[in-house]
């Protein structure tokens, strides 16, 4: 179709679509969505081959967060039974991100719940990323601590930090009915501080929240123009307990769809499968990796992911290979301007704390699949063997 060329030779130069043209992506049929992935693919492969980075989340801080986020299980006022616990130690942190590394990951992102980090905090996180960096050698680190102050961004790069991950989530429009205790413009604000730090910027979003095609589109278009080296997908994960706990708006098909129109935007970025691909997407996942180069292994903030080693297999058994420690993640042109994803996720987006008209696919509301959220309960904050 010649939608699907016109996308594929812009994306091949870099050039961006119209805005027409990704709402076009979004509304293909369920006949047509096999052609998308296949042109999404191509450009993917252009930029990234056929390698998949690996990410591991650590969740330092788990809980009792002053923020209203409606979508998150760690929010102000959550009623979600997810772990709850305090800054784990250094050493703590560092051997639950050495089962990460030893599975496969290439990047570790500790994530912290709240409204931004403390000087004290700040002192905390780099004695882990020290801790981290001193026990695995290569490793990339990045951190999710929330809205930053001045000059903390420039304390983690000189601990050794190598990205930092702020999500704007979801559209400029529609961002005060998702969030009220903080705005849009704090979390552009906090990815340019990152930025001018010169650390790697990692900013993404989370569908599913009942927003409209053109709010995606937005929200894409704005990172594009914020220009983040990774872009983290998340789905959200209907926490009981959580102000969105029914909002079960998306198939597998809708989320191949949103990641399609997520690379012929952003070419040749990271784009990351974020929290929510084993809920929404489930046995399709494999057909999403012609279309991201970079999942999260293992386990989430607050829920859990299928196994490790079905990871390890689900990426093997599509004919992708595991991007290694030595390899430079960005194409040359996006290291060679400065970016630090070649040093180098969500980003370090929350897995599992992921509003205008519902966004289907015309066959209604698809059935809540509670029984696919499933609450973290090993690894960090825990006695028991993380899953990575």
């Amino acid at each position: 179709m010649d939608l699907l060329n016109t996308l594929v030779d812009k994306g091949l130069r870099r050039e961006l679509p119209t805005r027409e043209e990704a709402l076009a992506v979004l509304a293909t049929s369920d006949d047509e969505l096999l052609d998308v992935v296949a042109a999404a693919g191509r450009v993917r492969r252009q930029w990234f081959g056929r390698r998949v980075k690996l990410n591991y989340l650590v969740n330092l801080k788990s809980g009792l967060c002053p923020e209203d986020c409606s979508y998150c299980s760690q929010r102000l006022g959550s009623k979600a039974e997810i772990l709850k616990y305090t800054w784990l130690k250094p050493d703590e942190a560092s051997k639950a991100a050495a089962a990460g590394v030893a599975g496969g990951a290439k990047r570790v992102c500790l994530v912290a719940s709240g409204r931004g980090p403390t000087d004290r905090d700040v002192d905390r996180v780099s004695q882990t990323i020290e801790a981290i960096k001193g026990q695995n050698e290569g490793v990339e680190v990045c951190a999710c601590l929330g809205l930053l102050s001045d000059g903390q961004a420039e304390r983690l790069r000189s601990a050794g930090a190598d990205a930092y991950n702020h999500n704007l989530n979801t559209s400029e429009g529609t961002y005060g009915q998702i969030t009220t205790t903080h705005t849009y413009a704090d979390r552009v604000e906090t990815v340019h501080q990152a930025q001018a730090a010169g650390l790697s910027a990692c900013s993404g979003l989370i569908a599913g929240m009942g927003e409209s095609d053109e709010d995606l589109v937005d929200v894409v278009f704005a990172l594009r123009e914020l220009d983040p080296d990774s872009v983290p997908v998340n789905f959200l994960i209907p926490f009981e307990g959580t102000p969105l706990a029914k909002e079960w708006n998306l198939t597998p098909q809708r989320c191949l769809r949103v990641l399609a129109m997520v690379r012929f935007v952003c070419p040749d970025v990271e784009v990351r499968l974020a929290g929510g691909r084993e809920v929404h997407l489930r046995s399709m996942q494999p057909l999403a990796l012609h279309l991201v180069n970079s999942i999260f292994l293992g386990d989430y903030l607050t829920s859990e992911g299928q196994a490790g080693q079905t990871d390890l297999d689900m990426i093997a058994d599509a004919g992708f290979e595991v991007e290694g420690a030595g390899t430079t993640t960005l194409p040359g042109h996006r290291t060679q301007a400065g970016g630090g994803c070649g040093s180098h996720e969500g980003g370090c987006a929350p897995r599992g704390d992921t509003a205008g008209e519902p966004a289907g696919d015309g066959a209604g509301v698809p059935a809540a699949r509670t029984d696919l959220v499933a609450v973290r309960r090993r690894g960090a904050g825990t006695g028991l063997a993380p899953n990575a």
